[in-house]
């Protein structure tokens, strides 16, 4: 009988062994409704042509109008399709039925956010956009209270509702975003610059600085303080879809790319990155479809607006490029992925969905 519980015993741990992660470390970035139409298809050919959204149609096309339809969707995003295309996986080509949704019936950003980071759609309280306190444990916030992530978690972010979406009292994550200072006895010389310098700059919305200032603090903390997980939305793509100034958020999303390629480079030049690290790309919701103005806004009652996609790459993740087959997937699967990812449990207060099996080899 001994002999037969020690051998099971080991074959449990062989099992175990099989099954664990080399992943030890997960940046999660998401860009506020940027389409999967932009994505997998390039710039839009009658959005570029329309002057009612776009200052210069000729100049836009000549950047990003060009070539066929693999050519114009890689000089808009050129990291995500030479990266992930090659050693990652891109999912939610809605043209081979490769489907990506949020689960949530409200379709903007808290409820979708809230989704992601948790992991099931709250309905019923997180229905708005507007300040108040998730009411609702997030995996970010479950991981650390467990010692080997325990004050090595941050979030950095360019919309200010941030704090209330990860719940910043109750959570105590170290949350960044808005018009957030960096703060501390170890901040750099080029935080103090930044401090000063988002402030200094002509505002475009009282509730959203510049991505261009959330990334260069997300860089410099990132270099400081080497967090095993780091959660970095950018805002730019959503807030001039809903301007209405097409050429400006084909632009956003442009830099978004290069954010995520100078992240990459980092990590894989990071002694402690490199080489156990995912990083997973995605969106809070879609947009409007057509090329109506409705893609300017997004919503339960504008069709589309249900419509996302993720990217990710990393050590245990096979690569099999852009997802063709018929499938569908959801953003409530994400917080269980990433705790699978890095071989721990998240035990959400609801039923959250299942981690992506075909993300792992």
């Amino acid at each position: 009988m001994k002999r037969c519980l020690l051998t099971f015993m080991l074959l449990c741990f062989v099992l175990i062994g099989w099954t664990q992660s080399t992943t030890r470390c997960v940046f999660v970035v998401m860009t506020d409704g940027w389409r999967w139409q932009e994505l997998f298809n390039g710039a839009s050919d009658i959005l570029m042509s329309d002057k009612q959204f776009v200052q210069s149609p000729e100049a836009l096309k000549k950047q990003f109008g060009e070539g066929t339809l693999q050519e114009r969707r890689k000089e808009l995003m050129p990291f995500v399709w030479s990266e992930f295309a090659s050693h990652g996986q891109i999912y939610g080509n809605r043209t081979y039925e490769n489907k990506f949704n949020v689960s949530n019936s409200h379709h903007f950003s808290y409820p979708g956010y809230s989704e992601v980071i948790c992991g099931f759609a709250d309905n019923e309280r997180v229905n708005s956009n507007e300040k108040f306190p998730n009411p609702n444990i997030n995996v970010f916030e479950y991981l650390n209270k467990k010692p080997e992530f325990r004050n090595k978690i941050a979030v950095f972010g360019s919309w200010d509702l941030f704090p209330y979406i990860f719940n910043e009292n109750r959570s105590h994550l170290p949350v960044n975003a808005g018009y957030a200072l960096a703060q501390g006895g170890k901040v750099s010389h080029a935080e103090e610059l930044l401090n000063k310098m988002q402030f200094d700059v002509p505002e475009q919305w009282t509730w959203e600085r510049y991505d261009v200032f959330t990334n260069a603090f997300a860089q410099e903390y990132v270099k400081r303080e080497k967090p095993r997980i780091v959660f970095l939305s950018f805002g730019d793509t959503d807030e001039f879809a809903h301007a209405g100034k097409y050429d400006s958020y084909l632009e956003a999303g442009h830099r978004v790319d290069r954010y995520l390629k100078e992240l990459w480079d980092f990590i894989n030049h990071d002694s402690f990155y490199k080489g156990r690290t995912t990083l997973i790309f995605t969106t809070d919701h879609g947009r409007g479809e057509g090329n109506s103005a409705q893609w300017r806004d997004h919503g339960a009652n504008i069709p589309g607006s249900n419509q996302n996609w993720m990217a990710i790459m990393g050590p245990d993740t096979p690569a099999s490029g852009e997802m063709k087959g018929n499938s569908q997937r959801y953003s409530n699967q994400i917080a269980q992925t990433i705790a699978r990812l890095l071989n721990t449990t998240y035990v959400s207060e609801r039923e959250s969905g299942p981690y992506i099996k075909s993300v792992f080899k």
